[in-house]
């Protein structure tokens, strides 16, 4: 975006600064062209960068969050294990007791799995999007403004 829809950029120019640019050379015009446009792009590649933090870290917390997701279902699938080891060893009463803490802790795994993979799925493509559209909306006013 340009300075004029930037809340934290320096004012375009400074008031009586229209006078000054009729005096200014072809050459010291440049010199500030190419000193603005630098500003610009730094400016533009610092929210890309940003942005792209952002995103990442986004990502990072739903993979996190589906890490611990399987976590759980592996435990539900070890009380499965555990579960048919002990309906094997007794009658009813143990190994009934480890099904229902295995199921309890697959529900609650595929659940929080379900959920780590939503959040990581939206965090991606970690794309500067805002940034781009802001570089955009650069060029447009450049080109309307070598019209």
């Amino acid at each position: 975006m340009t300075d004029i829809h930037r809340a934290d950029a320096p004012p375009a120019q400074r008031p009586g600064a229209a006078h000054d640019l009729d005096e200014l050379s072809t050459v010291q015009l440049v010199e500030r062209l190419t000193d603005q446009v630098s500003g610009l792009v730094r400016t533009e590649v610092t929210h890309a960068l940003t942005e792209v933090k952002d995103r990442g870290t986004r990502f990072g917390i739903g993979a996190g969050v589906s890490g611990a997701g399987v976590l759980l279902m592996l435990y539900g699938f070890g009380a499965l294990v555990a579960t048919a080891i002990l309906g094997l060893a007794t009658a009813l009463n143990p190994w009934l007791a480890a099904l229902i803490v295995a199921a309890v802790l697959l529900a609650v795994g595929s659940v929080v799995a379900a959920v780590g993979a939503r959040r990581a799925k939206n965090a991606l493509p970690p794309v500067p999007e805002r940034t781009a559209n802001s570089v955009r909306a650069d060029v447009d006013t450049v080109k309307e403004g070598l019209r």
